[in-house]
């Protein structure tokens, strides 16, 4: 049913239909509370994407759906600010890529240590991101709090293992 040319991409067939995107009530909510809080983080490039994907969802959605969407109640309240000190979508791009970074990484005694990490998660808490990575100088797994980062560079160079063997 789906027919693809280069250069033009892909066109479904004529006489052949997509089902529409059905949600229930709670993932509609669910969808737009997680899109909404990701819209209001300092990260930009993924606050932009969080966005745009809602509004690819909605472009898709059956009517009455696209109403429950534009009508929900649930609000994102302010968080405390969160300082990340680096740019995210390096390390996103990095872990997407299973690619080492490197970069100085200041304790919590304020002792600054150069690092060559194997980045496989990034998490988001209220306060603070971490980058969850295999350190080549402690040989262990760490948490680098990403306020505490500086100088990040990312490297052309491949984990000597797949990122979901770290996992």
């Amino acid at each position: 049913p789906i027919e693809g040319e280069a250069g033009l991409g892909y066109v479904l067939k004529p006489g052949f239909m997509l089902p529409p995107l059905m949600f229930t009530d709670e993932e509609i909510e669910a969808i737009v509370l997680g899109s909404r809080w990701v819209a209001k983080q300092p990260d930009a490039r993924l606050s932009a994407a969080a966005t745009d994907a809602l509004a690819k969802i909605a472009a898709v959605l059956p009517a009455d759906l696209r109403e429950d969407l534009d009508a929900t109640t649930l609000l994102v309240g302010p968080s405390a600010e969160a300082t990340e000190g680096i740019d995210l979508s390096l390390v996103r791009q990095a872990i997407r890529d299973e690619r080492k970074l490197g970069f100085l990484y200041r304790d919590a005694a304020g002792v600054q240590s150069r690092r060559m990490v194997w980045p496989f998660a990034l998490g988001f808490f209220d306060k603070v991101r971490i980058v969850v990575a295999w350190c080549e100088t402690r040989q262990d797994f760490r948490h680098f709090r990403a306020d505490r980062i500086s100088g990040l560079s990312a490297t052309e160079i491949r984990y000597p293992r797949r990122r979901q063997a770290l996992l």
